[in-house]
């Protein structure tokens, strides 16, 4: 027997998308502690914000700020502002992460997702993202939507080793 599939490219390519991609996702969030934790920390809960940093996005192409410091451990809320007339989004990952991702976004621009460590954000609206800073380091963030990361939409947060001050008043590393 000889059988032909009339299948669209495009579903073709997100399914295949999907399915090599899955595992890969899979393997690299799960470990034999049991806990998901990456290279870039863990999704954050909001009883355990210790601080919340602003971030506006414009149609420069630029974060305001980019660079942001942050402490081994700290949950922060990111509350992302797209002063833009443009979508943008931000996205939190290592910058093969991210590069990957915005091949990604290249080939199919209107790719919805839910994943806590990115927000898109229409034209005047907020978004948020909390996150906790398991590992030190750098952690990237960029603007993955077309042209937007080429155009130089990323920044950075630098990651100190030690412990984070406590939840409170955001003040927790001041002296008396």
């Amino acid at each position: 027997m000889n059988h032909r599939f009339n299948v669209h490219p495009i579903a073709l390519a997100l399914a295949l998308t999907i399915t090599l991609t899955g595992p890969v996702a899979q393997a690299a969030g799960q470990h034999a502690g049991g806990h998901d934790e990456s290279a870039i920390g863990e999704p954050g809960k909001a009883a355990n914000v210790t601080r919340t940093v602003q971030i506006d996005m414009s149609d420069a192409m630029r974060y305001t700020p980019s660079s942001i410091d942050a402490r081994q451990g700290e949950t922060i809320r990111f509350v992302i502002k797209n002063s833009g007339k443009v979508k943008h989004e931000l996205v939190l990952g290592t910058e093969k992460e991210l590069l990957e991702h915005y091949e990604q976004m290249k080939k199919f621009p209107e790719m919805e997702h839910d994943d806590p460590k990115m927000v898109t954000v229409a034209p005047g609206k907020t978004g948020q993202v909390i996150w906790k800073f398991s590992k030190a380091g750098k952690i990237d963030f960029a603007c993955l939507q077309p042209g937007h990361y080429d155009a130089g939409m990323k920044g950075a947060v630098a990651v100190a080793a030690g412990k984070a001050p406590a939840k409170g008043d955001g003040h927790g590393n001041h002296k008396p």
